[in-house]
């Protein structure tokens, strides 16, 4: 009689179990699309970066500039497509979408209070975007108030048009941004 009251205290305490997880499943808030979307994106560009990191700057600003761009096209597949952007741009072929440009305008405008939103891209396509905070591991050594001159160099000859440098730990550097079709 002891094991059926142990297996009945087994059964009702495993039950109450999937009840718990159950619940907490419910509760929190559904993934959105446009995060799902990025996060490939942005799990391998940081693969990349430390990778070039690991054998220098010069390398992570490779991976940068030709990695980056080749994440996202692999990535932008069946009408989806994906990039990076920012009010101050390194590489103009970075520059922002249509209807990515509001959002960042509000983010800059808001710098304190910025989240992940999803919006109409126009023409039947949804779009979300999400901010970009400098961390100081790997970000300011290339974007940074203070280079070290090989990167300075670097930049220099690769952007002579840089404008991506001078942020803080924390700034607000620019967005990730997808869109796809809607429907």
């Amino acid at each position: 009689m002891s094991g059926k009251v142990i297996l009945r205290a087994k059964t009702l305490a495993a039950m109450a179990g999937v009840l718990v997880f159950t619940l907490a499943q419910a509760e929190s808030p559904p993934v959105p699309l446009g995060a799902e979307l990025l996060k490939p994106f942005k799990q391998q560009l940081m693969g990349a970066l430390k990778a070039g990191l690991q054998e220098g700057p010069d390398q992570a600003i490779e991976a940068c500039k030709v990695k980056a761009p080749e994440i996202a096209a692999s990535l932008s597949l069946d009408g989806v497509e994906m990039g990076r952007t920012s009010h101050r741009l390194r590489n103009p072929d970075n520059a922002a979408p249509e209807w990515v440009k509001p959002v960042l305008h509000d983010y800059l405008d808001n710098e304190a209070e910025v989240h992940p939103v999803e919006v109409s891209a126009g023409e039947g396509r949804m779009g979300y975007v999400e901010p970009i905070r400098m961390q100081a591991t790997p970000c300011l050594m290339c974007h940074g108030e203070v280079l070290a001159p090989a990167v300075a160099e670097k930049i220099a000859v690769l952007y002579p048009e840089d404008r991506a440098t001078g942020f803080g730990d924390g700034d607000l550097r620019g967005v990730f941004w997808v869109s796809w079709p809607e429907g």
